[in-house]
């Protein structure tokens, strides 16, 4: 890691020692993130703090739960994830796993979303051991929160278990330190069409699965426009509306056949308030009185099916909530804002646990090559835990 200068503060020093260490670890969601658990778990070992592993069910994967301060319920958990999205593909100046530092800002992927967030809270536990804490600080690292939003359950599960059960969580996912009480969900897909292969002269003998295919993603438009036109009775969201979108199409073999079988990603971004399967039951509506009479027309073996392949819950506003009265009072913020991107928010809101979202850096420099966070979004996020020491001691 390149230099800058010396930072005054020695959590910021400590916040980037640790980050340069998390950063190194290709945590892509479809690999392991057990080797920087094992650092964490090292590095917590060494300052006398105890942590609990949860592994996920075939073993790959672990959450990691720490708590500092009094062994009771009614505490606040500082939640992040430990996955990354991938770099294939990207064009990066420098090693995506090696922190380089400019002169406000550090690079590397996960640094903003959100290893920033995991180095600040483990960089203040010095700090949270020396405080006279009355309620429990919880820090929760979990897993696939890139593509499931599920690595927190298995601990969520055992709040008031065999694990403290929290009155708070704070997500830190990167808001610029604006607290969030509100986000979409958010429902993927997968649509698979079965056709039946033929001479593309003749087309009675078969079943296309490309044409029912995109008379498909075409009714997904056409209800993506009435989102658009239904938009956003509360008017906090950007954009204003539910959204509907399909990312990737596949199908077909050669030209003159007609398609054994085209499939299609998509998704579902849902406001509060709007079913999350809204969207899945107007395509199914519409394939089974418009597509699959016309798909199987000439062939009876053709069929449609769709697979859910994600479901994550919206964050519902809960004005008042402690939760966000904490929050507030620690970003020194009067008002809440919303994001359109889905956080493990609704996990811990459907387990009655108070949550927001609030944390350093910048949504827009998420998943992109060259990805960074300012210096300045380090120093707000630990004078936010120094605030939270503050209110629990």
């Amino acid at each position: 890691m390149t230099s800058a200068g010396d930072p005054c503060d020695p959590r910021l020093a400590a916040t980037l020692e640790i980050l340069a260490r998390l950063v190194a670890f290709d945590t892509e969601s479809s690999r392991s993130n057990l080797g920087l658990v094992a650092e964490v778990e090292a590095y917590l070992r060494s300052l006398g703090v105890a942590s609990v592993r949860i592994p996920n069910a075939d073993g790959t994967k672990a959450a990691l739960f720490v708590s500092i301060g009094p062994a009771h319920d009614g505490g606040v958990v500082l939640s992040g994830h430990t996955d990354v999205v991938p770099v294939a593909g990207q064009a990066w100046t420098s090693d995506p796993f090696t922190l380089r530092r400019g002169a406000d800002r550090v690079f590397g992927r996960g640094t903003c979303d959100m290893k920033g967030f995991d180095a600040i809270c483990l960089a203040m536990i010095p700090e949270f051991q020396r405080a006279k804490l009355t309620r429990p600080i919880h820090i929760l690292l979990s897993y696939d929160e890139e593509t499931t939003c599920t690595g927190p359950l298995d601990a969520i599960a055992r709040f008031g278990i065999d694990l403290p059960r929290p009155a708070a969580v704070v997500i830190g996912e990167p808001t610029l330190m604006q607290v969030v009480d509100a986000h979409k969900s958010v429902a993927t897909y997968r649509t698979i069409v079965h056709g039946h292969e033929a001479h593309s002269s003749k087309p009675f003998l078969g079943a296309s699965a490309i044409e029912a295919a995109c008379a498909l993603v075409t009714e997904l438009t056409r209800f993506g426009d009435e989102l658009v036109a239904a938009g956003d009775p509360s008017g906090r969201f950007d954009p204003p509306f539910s959204t509907v979108h399909v990312g990737v199409i596949h199908g077909g073999t050669a030209r003159n056949i007609l398609a054994k079988e085209c499939s299609f990603l998509w998704e579902f971004r849902s406001l509060p308030g709007v079913p999350q399967s809204l969207a899945r039951e107007r395509l199914e509506d519409y394939s089974a009185r418009v597509v699959t009479p016309r798909l199987t027309r000439y062939a009876k073996d053709a069929f449609i099916e769709t697979v859910t392949e994600a479901e994550v819950p919206g964050l519902r506003p809960e004005a008042g909530s402690a939760a966000e009265s904490l929050a507030l009072k620690l970003a020194q913020s009067n008002h809440t804002i919303t994001v359109p991107f889905a956080t493990e928010g609704g996990r811990f809101q459907a387990a009655d646990v108070p949550t927001v979202v609030c944390g350093p850096g910048s949504i827009d420099q998420a998943h992109q090559p060259d990805e960074y966070i300012e210096i300045s979004q380090l120093e707000a996020g630990i004078a936010f835990m120094r605030r939270l020491v503050a209110e629990l001691s």
